[in-house]
């Protein structure tokens, strides 16, 4: 991950935080599938931006390929008790599947985990938590971490529960890399209705594994459907070297601590490239920079009827990517531009969005509600442009 130094004047890097609505953490026992995250977004609108009608979920994730085999942590030796380190008695669990896989279930609890170790997953593998289990990582001052590791293998599925990094605990100061979930060189995997918090690093990342004197294996077909990450230090969520990545029906918010600070960080190591990512009816908000950065390299992107709002910075930034589309969004109240089409960018569509109150750091300013084909100095504040080709701007909706 790149470290950058940003001068977007524009983007207002010196600008102090936006007073931000503390998102609950809703309490999901009893609570059928994916209803938690209706219920935390409700929570996490503030009240002054009136009625918010929550769009219907969008997706079914897909269920990944597994045996029909099924261990319990706490036959392996977990306890659950948030003290003792149930580390080992989870992988003891994971490596008695036989080859066809099967699913790893986790009662309630709160397991302590040394997620320097990570509880690593196999092919044909589901980690099936339920609503009351927490994966807590044991606080260490390493500056890197994966509380769950999906390193080269494929079809695997990490459902229900939460994980909870070590921030709030870290006996370091350096690194940006301890992860909730880290997808690594994997394919065919999916991460649902999972609540991610207060990691040193990012809530989840997904990216490429490195080897040895040969091309390096992207992850390929990761859907993320119906999670929250939130209050991690460095981003939501990062997608790297990867393609053909899926988002849907997600929270990223509250990301603060170290540079990106986004929401959602699309950027590919140099010389790779991230292509084909779809992130649709997220809400990704209150995070330090900008809600999310399509950062070089990064290609065929959508974003669609998501709602992008009080980020501390501009709302969605493209910087030297190809191919974005930004469709149908609702993006409002963001400390700068609501959307900033920069430096090499080339290809881009802003089409049917709904744009209001950005620019916030300086002031929100009232206007009449009118819709625009192309730009305009009138929206400057929902829309800049520099060192772009070929955008076009259809019609959009502001307010």
């Amino acid at each position: 991950m790149t470290i950058h130094h940003w001068h977007d004047a524009s983007c207002l890097e010196g600008v102090e935080t936006l007073n931000e609505t503390k998102i609950a953490l809703a309490t999901r026992d009893g609570m059928p599938r994916r209803d938690f995250l209706r219920n935390s977004m409700m929570l996490a609108v503030p009240m002054v931006v009136g009625g918010y009608a929550l769009p219907a979920l969008a997706y079914s994730p897909p269920v990944r390929s597994h045996g029909s085999a099924t261990r319990n942590v706490k036959d392996y030796g977990a306890l659950g008790n948030g003290v003792h380190d149930d580390t080992a008695a989870f992988q003891a669990a994971i490596n008695s599947l036989p080859s066809s896989g099967g699913t790893i279930y986790v009662p309630t609890g709160t397991y302590m985990i040394d997620a320097v170790k990570s509880i690593r997953l196999r092919s044909y593998n589901h980690l099936s938590m339920s609503s009351g289990a927490i994966l807590k990582a044991k606080a260490t001052s390493a500056s890197k971490y994966n509380v769950i590791y999906v390193h080269k293998v494929h079809d695997v599925e990490i459902s229900g529960g939460r994980i909870i990094g070590d921030r709030d605990r870290h006996n370091g100061t350096t690194g940006e890399w301890g992860h909730g979930i880290f997808v690594r060189g994997s394919k065919r995997v999916t991460v649902r209705d999972v609540h991610i918090s207060r990691c040193w690093g990012d809530g989840v990342s997904i990216g490429a594994a490195v080897i040895w004197e040969a091309p390096d294996i992207y992850s390929e077909d990761v859907v993320i459907s119906n999670i929250v990450a939130t209050g991690n230090r460095r981003q939501g969520m990062s997608i790297g070297r990867s393609k053909y990545v899926k988002v849907y029906d997600s929270e990223f918010s509250n990301s603060s601590g170290t540079k990106p600070e986004c929401g959602i960080d699309i950027e590919p190591d140099s010389g790779g490239s991230a292509s084909n990512i779809h992130i649709e009816n997220c809400l990704i908000r209150s995070n330090r920079k900008y809600g999310i950065l399509i950062y070089k390299n990064a290609k065929y992107v959508t974003l669609y009827r998501n709602t992008i709002e009080r980020n501390n910075s501009c709302g969605a930034v493209t910087v030297g990517c190809y191919s974005v589309k930004i469709i149908s969004n609702t993006i409002r109240y963001n400390g700068a531009t609501g959307i900033y089409v920069q430096d090499g960018t080339n290809v881009c569509r802003i089409a049917s969005n709904t744009s209001y109150g950005n620019y916030a750091n300086l002031s929100i300013i009232n206007r009449t509600d009118f819709t625009l084909t192309g730009w305009s100095s009138k929206i400057e504040r929902d829309i800049l442009r520099k060192n772009y080709s070929n955008l076009t701007i259809a019609t959009n909706y502001y307010k």
